[in-house]
């Protein structure tokens, strides 16, 4: 039962933080929506801070589960194919899952505030992006997939509009299956580009 309130706060705390930031979330008004008074809250967790927190840990831990890290790296692909159906599976995961949209607002409105938002905002938008796709290409180029070239330029070349197309999806979500469209236009133009034939 302690699990399962612990569990409502930070759900509860991640839609507040997401819609109004840090600083204009407020103890009580997530107490309210929970159905609990403050002392409720405080009983699972000791500040605001220590919400906070735990919720980072919380996205860590489900980014890593359900779109990758640097311990969770994706497959190579076997085929040029297979790049783009793995990169749509990503991006559809990061563009319809509400848990990691919230995260990523959150991580946006919180960076320019917060030392560890701004760490896991570079990371998740910047450079374990890079990471990833840097392994991916290294092992596409040895299986004679793709032209030997630099795969950590190749990899911040590929990720970086991609990751433009998905804070679109979030300031103008009517644009998001326009995005997702130009996303999987931009794979296969990388690969007519980058591809052995």
């Amino acid at each position: 039962m302690a699990n399962d309130t612990k569990e409502r706060i930070l759900a509860a705390a991640l839609e507040m933080f997401s819609q109004n930031g840090y600083a204009g979330t407020n103890i009580r008004e997530l107490s309210a929506s929970l159905g609990l008074v403050k002392s409720g809250v405080y009983k699972h967790y000791e500040s605001k801070e220590a919400i906070w927190n735990a919720l980072l840990d919380q996205m860590i831990a489900y980014y890593a589960d359900h779109f990758g890290s640097a311990d969770h790296l994706p497959p190579v692909p076997d085929s040029q194919e297979a790049l783009t159906r793995l990169t749509m599976q990503m991006v559809n995961i990061t563009v319809h899952d509400e848990k990691i949209i919230m995260t990523r607002k959150v991580l946006t409105l919180e960076q320019f505030r917060d030392d560890r938002a701004r760490e896991l905002a570079t990371r998740h938008f910047l450079t374990g992006l890079t990471d990833m796709f840097t392994h991916v290409f290294t092992g596409m180029m040895d299986k004679g997939l793709l032209r030997k070239d630099d795969p950590k330029m190749l990899a911040f070349s590929y990720t970086t509009p991609i990751s433009a197309l998905i804070h679109l999806c979030d300031r103008e979500p009517e644009k998001t299956e326009d995005a997702i469209r130009k996303i999987e236009a931009f794979s296969r133009h990388f690969l007519a580009t980058y591809g052995v034939k």
